[in-house]
């Protein structure tokens, strides 16, 4: 298998419960409010098991996720406590990783929808979704990067998230979704990626004049901007790809030093195994 230092966060989030320091956090009633907007996906796989992952709902009987969660499924599942519904419906923009799901019957409330256009970099943000496919969580961050690409600008965090994150809700500090968690790179702090809301309204619009398709697997090619080869990655990405394998290298090195027996840390062993 083709292995990446960036990684999907395929089905949420890992818990910051303290926040971090000058954060501005949502309030509990507002927290409470988005929670019950951020569902999750189940999504079967035609070569066996599950694609887990998360969706934030957008429009009234719509919600939107990764593609990457979704893409392998011929029925796919929202999920709300012991409640599901079936999607009879997708918009497909696989290159920029989000597919927008129809879902009739879902009760669920529509989340204000802002973009990457709104922030700027220290701006605080909060990300919501499942870990590992359990329970509702959320973390705290702030904005460290915009990066232009293909008319938006993906957005680059401080959260930080354990796999199985995609899909999620990253939200400012006025309770407005600004983008959707889709990856981000391994063995390093601050980067977790989400595209930007901008892309959610346009799927929206797509799906309002008339774009709906069958809920079916979408064709292996072309890849997410992300998963592209190296050379094919936007130039931001390739910046983040060099900076981490020089940190990696850099882990790497202080391993070798230790003495015998002596942990090198949780980030340097992601940095030499990239797990998958």
């Amino acid at each position: 298998m083709k292995r990446t230092p960036f990684l999907p966060l395929a089905a949420l989030l890992a818990l910051l419960s303290a926040g971090l320091p000058g954060h501005a956090a949502l309030d509990r009633a507002e927290s409470i409010r988005l929670a019950a907007s951020v569902l999750r996906i189940e999504a079967p796989r035609e070569r066996g098991g599950f694609a887990l992952g998360s969706a934030v709902v957008v429009a009234p009987e719509q919600v939107v996720t990764n593609c990457h969660v979704t893409r392998e499924a011929r029925t796919i599942n929202v999920v709300r406590g012991g409640v599901r519904w079936a999607a009879d419906a997708q918009v497909s923009d696989a290159e920029r990783d989000l597919c927008l799901l129809r879902v009739p019957g879902l009760r669920a409330t529509a989340v204000p929808l802002g973009g990457a256009t709104s922030l700027a970099v220290g701006r605080s943000v909060t990300a919501f979704g499942y870990t590992g496919g359990a329970g509702l969580q959320h973390s705290d961050g702030e904005v460290v990067g915009l990066h232009p690409h293909d008319g938006g600008q993906v957005i680059q965090s401080s959260n930080w998230f354990s796999s199985g994150a995609s899909g999620g809700g990253l939200f400012d500090d006025d309770g407005t979704l600004v983008g959707i968690l889709t990856f981000r790179l391994r063995g390093a702090g601050a980067n977790a990626f989400a595209a930007p809301g901008e892309w959610v309204r346009q799927l929206l619009e797509a799906g309002a004049a008339g774009a709906w398709r069958d809920v079916m697997p979408l064709p292996a090619s072309p890849p997410t901007y992300w998963e592209a080869g190296a050379s094919e990655r936007p130039p931001f990405l390739r910046a983040a790809q060099r900076q981490h394998d020089e940190r990696c290298a850099d882990l790497d090195a202080a391993a070798l030093e230790r003495p015998r027996g002596e942990s090198s840390g949780a980030e340097a062993v992601h940095c030499v195994l990239h797990p998958h």
